[in-house]
């Protein structure tokens, strides 16, 4: 469903704004207020109102078309598999990303650079990094950490 979708949610006080192409989530966003063009009515918005009502969910499923540089993605699909309430630091993300040494200071930068450049928080929920830049407003990143509990 090619588009832009968008719903406002009450506990993140702005809207959540998905960008598809085809099939593939392409961007996340949190505008205060939605593009003129958006639809109110997709699969994944119902996923995130139950999400924000405290239903556990991972969005591990959700098929993405990630346009980033390969470390960039590298980062991300380990941020894509950190479970639901927990967290990793910056230093055990880089421990555990392809290619990455968490002693290597450029190596530590490249991490935060690829979570403060997710183009998917949320469904690549770097609010669970305790330490590392999240993509969403800080006011977000804070809401999502306080549903996870941590």
């Amino acid at each position: 469903m090619t588009g832009v979708h968008a719903r406002h949610f009450d506990y993140l006080d702005r809207y959540v704004q998905l960008g598809l192409a085809g099939d593939r989530l392409i961007s996340v966003s949190f505008p205060a207020t939605p593009d003129d063009d958006a639809t109110d009515d997709h699969s994944l918005l119902d996923r995130i109102s139950a999400y924000l009502e405290g239903v556990e969910d991972d969005f591990r499923d959700v098929e993405t078309g990630l346009t980033v540089p390969t470390t960039h993605r590298n980062v991300l699909e380990q941020v894509r598999d950190i479970p639901y309430g927990d967290q990793l630091s910056v230093d055990a993300l880089a421990r555990i990303t392809p290619g990455l040494d968490p002693d290597d200071p450029d190596d530590l930068d490249a991490v935060r650079t690829a979570l403060a450049q997710n183009p998917l928080p949320l469904v690549i929920p770097d609010h669970r990094v305790r330490d590392g830049p999240s993509a969403a407003p800080p006011e977000v990143e804070q809401k999502l950490r306080a549903l996870e509990d941590l």
